[in-house]
């Protein structure tokens, strides 16, 4: 037997072999060992060691890590740092695969040229044909003033793609530093969108622009924080206090998300009984319809082990919605929130809402509606504000839903917002009612106000006879098992079975095949 005698590397190899070395030196570090001291100077991480709490240890691919840009003028002929700006590649969050890419603030404060976005682009284009989720880390000055209008092209390119991806796979935005202008654009197309308190902002016109239009003076953080992003304008989904509770909530949201929309989400093994004890549900909804209650309570007993992620948690409140998992099934629970403006529906609600459902609908996620609910507010604000077309905007979402769906009226369920939080007569799968429900037109108060007015103000004692005429009104058409009665509720439960009859449910329709009439897209209000 003959052993392979090794083949001796020369000296031009070997000389290969050192420079290629100390180039990957150079990409790891960065240009300047002073611009990575001024980047945790402020209290953030370095693009590869946000890259390396998100992804699996030692599973990041780098793609690219040796581009330089080749614009020329303003002295950037003389500075071609590696990476041109922004780190691109792939890895693993859970063992799944996730492409990402991080703009590194200490080049060109990651500002966007042309071989930066040509990289952005590239990976972006990998995510899509792997059908696998794509996670950006945000942290740039925008468009690269010195190459001109070729950076705001760049930016061109990545809308379209983001738009193009829409639906397709998960796309996650984690700001991590400045979004101004029509950077901001790109994580608004995106289906989630991070920020960590005090280092991120994102605005169209900043503060310097803002004063010298309106006369306004306004801090970056006031202007396009994280609190007033994720409280306010609703642009952002979740708001951490620190980049590593920000990536590690990122790597459970992925956790919870299928890798494109031609999959199911992941199932994991479930210890937590679907047949468990609900005997507290019992005490957190109170009989009263006036009394308020947080409806958390509600989505923590049902939920396995109490767990769930809220989405848009400080904004249009009067609405939960979230992501949970049910016998290990991922799922997405839309909740009205009594404690909260009484749980009504409004502009921003509706709004928050039904793009909730549109995503979970686009990625295979079964949808649970919890419904209390008295109504859509009224008042002039809310009429002038749209809440016609954006209440609209639920009604389509649950009507163009082909994921499983199970509705759970758990007290009130009121006028033309019972049927918008997917009623049985717009397609819910199985709609379900606890024995205290109340569906009706309106309250029996002021039911009875409109059917019996002329004859409470014809009474002798028209308190006595509006009290009667409610306890009528009431017992004709509220009472819990009139909707039950007339096929509009495929059964009233015991709420301590909730969690059961819910997990029974969504096994039963997993395999659920609803087909749209064809067309090219439809025209959902806007």
């Amino acid at each position: 037997m003959t052993t392979a005698t090794p083949r001796s590397v020369d000296a031009p190899e070997r000389d290969g072999l050192t420079e290629l070395t100390h180039i990957k030196e150079q990409v790891l570090h960065g240009p300047d060992p002073a611009a990575t001291e001024q980047q945790h100077a402020k209290g953030k991480l370095t693009a590869r060691e946000r890259i390396d709490l998100l992804l699996d240890p030692g599973s990041f691919h780098e793609v690219e890590p040796l581009r330089r840009h080749r614009a020329t003028g303003f002295g950037l002929e003389h500075k071609r740092p590696y990476t041109d700006g922004v780190i691109t590649g792939w890895g693993t969050v859970h063992g799944r695969t996730v492409f990402v890419y991080a703009h590194d603030f200490r080049i060109f404060g990651g500002a966007l040229g042309e071989a930066h976005a040509a990289k952005i682009h590239k990976i972006m284009d990998m995510a899509l044909s792997a059908g696998a989720p794509l996670v950006s880390l945000n942290d740039g000055a925008g468009a690269r003033i010195q190459e001109g209008v070729t950076a705001l092209a760049g930016y061109g390119g990545i809308f379209e793609r983001n738009t193009r991806a829409s639906g397709v796979i998960p796309q996650i935005s984690v700001m991590l530093g400045p979004c101004a202008g029509g950077a901001a654009y790109s994580p608004a197309l995106t289906d989630f969108v991070f920020m960590v308190r005090g280092t991120s902002q994102m605005f169209v016109t900043g503060p310097d622009v803002v004063q010298a239009v309106t006369g306004e003076r306004i801090t970056h953080d006031r202007l396009g924080g994280g609190d007033v992003h994720g409280g306010t304008s609703g642009v952002a989904h979740f708001v951490h206090d620190d980049e590593a509770g920000c990536l590690e909530d990122v790597r459970h949201l992925l956790s919870l998300l299928p890798a494109n929309n031609r999959e199911l989400p992941p199932r994991t093994p479930c210890d937590d009984p679907k047949d468990r004890s609900g005997e507290a549900l019992l005490d957190v909804v109170p009989t009263d319809p006036g009394r308020s209650y947080d409806i958390r309570a509600v989505i923590e007993e049902i939920a396995d082990h109490g767990e769930y992620v809220e989405v848009h948690a400080g904004w249009a409140r009067n609405v939960v919605c979230a992501l949970a998992r049910l016998g290990g099934e991922t799922v997405g629970v839309v909740a009205n929130q009594p404690a909260v403006l009484a749980g009504v529906l409004d502009v921003h609600a509706s709004e928050k809402a039904a793009r909730f459902v549109q995503f979970c609908d686009a990625f295979n996620i079964p949808l649970v509606t919890l419904v209390d609910v008295p109504g859509f507010l009224p008042g002039v604000d809310q009429e002038h504000g749209g809440i016609i077309r954006h209440g609209a905007k639920l009604l389509y979402a649950y009507c163009n839903a082909t994921v499983p769906r199970v509705s759970v009226v758990l007290r009130k369920a009121y006028g033309g917002a019972y049927i918008v939080m997917d009623s049985r007569s717009i397609g819910a799968d199985l709609a379900l009612a606890w024995p205290g429900n109340e569906i009706a037109v309106m309250g029996a108060e002021g039911a009875a106000n409109v059917i019996f007015r002329r004859e409470i103000q014809s009474a002798e004692d028209p308190e006595a006879v509006r009290e009667q005429k409610i306890k009528e009104y009431r017992a004709q058409l509220m009472h819990p098992y009139y909707a039950a009665e007339r096929g509009l509720v495929d059964d009233v439960i015991d709420p301590r079975r909730t969690r059961e009859i819910l997990v029974d449910a969504l096994a039963m329709l997993r395999e659920k095949h609803a087909e749209l009439p064809s067309r090219k897209h439809g025209n959902p209000p806007q």
